[in-house]
């Protein structure tokens, strides 16, 4: 059962000379509970009818009621039920009514007593902002349009009307009914004109006092709304710029200065620092701070993390810490390491906010007071502070991913150009000698009745081919053992000129009239201390930069090898040239696998690109370095190599070094080797061509 007929619209009709006004939610709570509390303070037993729409805004007053039931027993309170709200006599008269009700968007207030008489009297505007109750800032923006009178006779048309309403609702309160009408005068028609309208003889000191009361109640609840909109605003105003400029930028170093500074000024703190760090770091280097005020600065200093009570809380729970007071804190004064701090640093009050990516700490964001600045941060400015570190956590992981990119798209690109310059190279190199060998051994096929000296020279060419592709093979299988880490490294205490002498045996031995060899000079001090390496790589690597030296050089030029000491553990051998010179921009390119300076099918001079690769992971495993350097094209080049020496042999590889016995024993015979060919007291200088 539902009627359709609004109580404001039967008032109006009855009375066509009231004029309904228009009325905000806080509006007609100030009024609610100015009547209330009128009802409360006053000694006389009034007759009280309120409607509340729904059950859930009865709810939020439910204790107010049972206070006024206690004042009068004639109290009836109407509304459309939602859960448990249903007809009941208990405490006062409830009266649940239909949901689809006219009642269930009109909001009514109806206190009648003998000494007084007020009513309020309210429907819902359409299209009032309101549908959900759970938005308490959309609820006040309610509208209502309706009476508010101090009227007796208008309040007791709308008495009549509601106990009319509620006699359909709960006939078997016919006879309360008929008593209340009774009591408190209410048979007369409505439509009476001849008795007076007016206000009745009260006191509306206390009403309007309560009623100015809740009104500034309001105004203050709605002024600390706009204070809390307002921080929020700035708040995420903050995080917005923030979060713009740390995202415009992909190095870390740019992140962590913008959000320092943005923070630091945004919170007035005395020093706002952020750097980076892991649970398991000793220590931090501080290298972007903010300063505030005429604090000492950290920049570039060493903040302790392992003795440090805070940050070991911080790292464990992964929450902020915050410490109002440093004098006051137990965690302080049990450590001798922050109380250096604080002393050293002035901190008065100290935030520690962790920076987290996926729950691993990555980071710290520390707040400083210093001195006597105020230490006190709001729940808002903390907020702010944890909002900005999981911004910086996510811009940090962000800009890491983006530079491992970066290094994952070169390799990718370094990976497909030695894709391409091993095939290229492979091809080439394998091919021309198989192409030659075949033709030797073809005609040698053919013609039985080849000559004698015809045959050795097929015979000589297939070998010199064959010989070439084994060591194309050979050079491809020593790269990837040196790669693999599958070498099984012999260290031996050696003179570096021996290796020189059977380096460059080694080359004599490959030179040809078709292919002469430049000037070589070789001058190597006497005084020069002992190395400790596998004399056969060193030999391999001595002899593959002369290998190189000779290819780019012409035959009229020059090629030198010197060695002197490189600082305390280290020998330093130096292979220059005077051939086609490297450009600036290939000085590190040249140590690449399958690297040519000419490209894989235009070079005028033979080999495979891995000779100075595999240089460099011989030096490299020796803990030796290996560099190039040139002043650009036809100016000659120079290349380095470092080798460990006797008194740094704990660097050299493999683990079985020799003994002490042994080093000397082996230093004397090279000794005397050296004087049988001293020419100089100083050095050794030999030129070959």
């Amino acid at each position: 059962m539902s009627i359709a007929t609004s109580v404001l619209d039967q008032l109006l009709e009855h009375w066509p000379g009231l004029r309904s006004q228009v009325y905000f939610k806080t509006s007609l709570t100030a009024l609610s509970h100015a009547m209330e509390d009128q009802v409360l303070a006053g000694e006389t037993t009034p007759l009280v009818i309120a409607c509340f729409q729904r059950e859930r805004f009865y709810r939020q007053e439910a204790h107010r009621y049972k206070r006024i039931a206690a004042k009068s027993d004639r109290v009836f309170i109407l509304a459309a039920p939602e859960t448990d709200f249903k007809n009941s006599s208990e405490v006062h008269e409830t009266v649940a009514f239909d949901p689809d009700d006219a009642l269930a968007q009109e909001w009514h207030l109806i206190v009648l007593s003998s000494a007084y008489a007020t009513c309020l009297v309210c429907r819902e505007k359409e299209g009032s902002p309101l549908r959900v109750p759970e938005a308490p800032g959309m609820d006040q923006a309610r509208r209502f349009e309706g009476i508010w009178t101090f009227d007796r006779q208008v309040t007791g048309d709308v008495a009549r009307l509601l106990l009319d309403r509620i006699r359909i609702y709960r006939p078997e309160l016919e006879a309360k009914i008929e008593s209340t009408l009774d009591l408190y005068g209410l048979r007369g028609s409505s439509g009476d004109r001849e008795v007076e309208s007016s206000f009745q003889n009260v006191d509306p000191g206390p009403f309007a006092q309560r009623l100015v009361t809740y009104l500034q109640a309001g105004q203050h609840k709605l002024l600390k709304t706009y204070r809390s909109i307002a921080a929020q605003e700035r708040r995420e105003r903050l995080v917005n710029s923030i979060v713009m400029a740390i995202r415009q930028s992909l190095n870390p170093a740019e992140i962590f200065q913008v959000a320092v500074r943005e923070l630091g000024q945004a919170l007035g703190s005395c020093r706002c620092l952020i750097y980076r760090c892991k649970s398991t770091d000793a220590t931090a280097a501080i290298a972007h701070e903010f300063l505030g005020s005429s604090v000492a600065s950290l920049a570039g200093q060493t903040w302790p993390l392992q003795d440090n009570p805070l940050f070991d809380d911080v790292a464990i729970a992964a929450e902020r810490i915050y410490v109002e007071n440093t004098a006051t804190d137990p965690r302080i004064e049990n450590s001798p390491t922050l109380q250096a701090l604080i002393e050293q640093w002035e901190i008065a009050a100290w935030l520690m906010v962790p920076v987290l990516y996926q729950n691993q700490l990555v980071g710290m964001v520390e707040l400083h007071q210093c001195g006597d600045c105020p230490g006190q941060w709001e729940d808002e400015d903390l907020a702010l502070v944890e909002a900005v570190a999981t911004q910086v956590g996510v811009a940090l992981i962000q800009a890491e991913a983006y530079a491992n990119l970066e290094d994952l798209n070169e390799q990718l690109e370094a990976l497909d150009l030695t894709r391409s310059n091993l095939i290229a190279i492979t091809g080439h190199e394998l091919r021309t000698p198989l192409s030659t060998i075949q033709v030797c051994l073809e005609s040698l096929a053919s013609d039985p009745d080849m000559p004698a000296e015809l045959r050795q020279v097929m015979l000589s060419t297939a070998l010199d081919d064959a010989d070439r592709m084994r060591k194309l093979v050979q050079d491809f299988l020593t790269l990837s053992r040196l790669e693999s880490g599958r070498v099984e490294w012999n260290p031996e205490v050696l003179p570096v000129a021996e290796c020189i002498e059977l380096a460059l045996s080694s080359v004599r031995a490959r030179s040809s009239q078709e292919h002469p060899l430049p000037t070589i000079a070789v001058e190597i001090p006497e005084d020069l201390p002992l190395v400790r390496a596998d004399g056969e790589w060193l030999v391999e690597v001595l002899s593959k930069l002369l290998d190189n030296a000779w290819k780019f050089t012409p035959p009229e030029g020059t090629v030198s090898i010197g060695a002197e000491p490189f600082d305390e553990s280290f020998l330093k051998v130096t292979i220059a040239d005077s051939g086609r010179g490297i450009p600036g921009d290939r000085l590190e390119a040249v140590f690449d696998r399958f690297y040519q300076e000419e490209g894989a099918l235009r070079r005028s001079t033979g080999g495979t690109g891995l000779g100075l690769a595999i240089c460099r992971q011989i030096v490299n495993a020796w803990g030796g370095q290996i560099w190039a350097e040139s002043e650009g094209k036809d100016c000659g080049s120079q290349f380095y190599f470092t080798i460990p020496t006797v008194e740094s042999g704990s660097r050299s590889p493999g683990s079985d070094l020799a003994s002490d016995r042994e080093i000397g024993s082996k230093s004397s015979g090279k000794g005397k080797k050296r004087e049988k060919s001293q020419k100089n007291p100083r050095s050794r200088r030999t030129t070959l061509r």
